[in-house]
């Protein structure tokens, strides 16, 4: 299938704007009812790049979804993950009810836990397929769904504290019967490989830097060597799996790391650009406010207040 000229969106809301709808979102994270978002049937989407998580649960209806090169049946009872990263599209063929979820790494690491992907494997996975669990088991994750949307439709001061656990809840659920035992490694081909294996050293390198293990952020180069690659082959491979350079992925990583430690720590800039493997607390503040629009101690102070 040729993927050239795939338009890309960071957000639900990036990519229902795009089709001339508005959806509400506040934060990385979303919930809404599938009959809102796909009321009108029958529904063929034009294939995107999504930069978000998404997790569909669906109770009735019947359509298919698409990712990368492989395609999956959608019918009541379904429910299916997608991350970041790859082709996708889908296809309503009769009304679905449920509600699908969006969420970015940057919300599980400020609301869920820092070290979300060592509980949660499936998180960085390339391609899981859909599942069609049971009616009593499909009913524990329709039940989590209500009380997501309930929440998600507050105004509460700990409305995304709430969201989080409630989050927690759900990917154990998933884990526990769908994904307990998956591996994706031994699951891809070799370029597959090639990326679930970057994607799991930068996680690792991540958290050697967060626990003192090393003071260095890794470069492209550091990442290619990890592999016995060419840094330029790495590059190639990482840019087509995912649509985004070995770069960006660093990039993001720095960012969503710095959030997290900015809201839940009171540690000075300086020794959060330390704790990320920059030498120069001003450099880290560039760094961040190039990709955020806003500096650290900016950052910091919107939580508060």
């Amino acid at each position: 299938m040729d993927f050239q000229g795939i338009a890309t969106y960071n957000s639900m809301a990036d990519f229902y704007a795009s089709t001339g709808k508005t959806l509400k979102q506040e934060v990385d994270f979303t919930i809404h009812c599938l009959e809102e978002v796909h009321g009108e049937v029958p529904v063929k989407s034009a294939m995107f790049r999504a930069n978000y998580y998404s997790i569909v649960i669906m109770n009735s209806g019947k359509g298919r979804f698409f990712i990368d090169n492989n395609t999956y049946d959608t019918k009541p009872n379904t429910i299916y993950f997608t991350n970041p990263g790859h082709i996708k599209g889908f296809e309503v063929q009769e009304l679905a009810k449920g509600f699908i979820i969006t969420f970015a790494e940057s919300f599980l690491k400020q609301y869920v836990r820092e070290d979300i992907f060592n509980e949660f494997p499936f998180l960085i996975a390339e391609v899981a397929p859909p599942q069609y669990p049971s009616q009593e088991i499909f009913q524990e994750f329709k039940y989590l769904g209500d009380m997501l949307i309930k929440e998600y439709d507050t105004n509460s001061i700990y409305k995304y504290k709430i969201i989080g656990s409630l989050m927690v809840v759900l990917l154990l659920k998933i884990k526990e019967n769908f994904w307990q035992t998956y591996d994706p490694l031994n699951d891809s081909d070799s370029s597959s490989e090639i990326a679930m294996k970057f994607k799991s050293n930068l996680e690792k390198h991540f958290r050697d830097l967060r626990a003192g293990k090393i003071d260095t952020l890794y470069q492209v180069k550091d990442y290619a060597a990890a592999q016995y690659l060419h840094p330029s082959y790495l590059s190639t491979v990482i840019k087509s799996k995912t649509g985004k350079s070995v770069n960006h992925w660093i990039a993001q990583k720095v960012i969503a790391e710095a959030k997290a430690i900015l809201s839940r720590s009171s540690i000075s800039i300086q020794e959060v650009a330390q704790g990320l493997g920059f030498k120069e607390a001003g450099h880290f503040s560039r760094f961040f406010k190039k990709h955020t629009g806003m500096s650290p101690s900016s950052f910091r102070q919107n939580l508060l207040s």
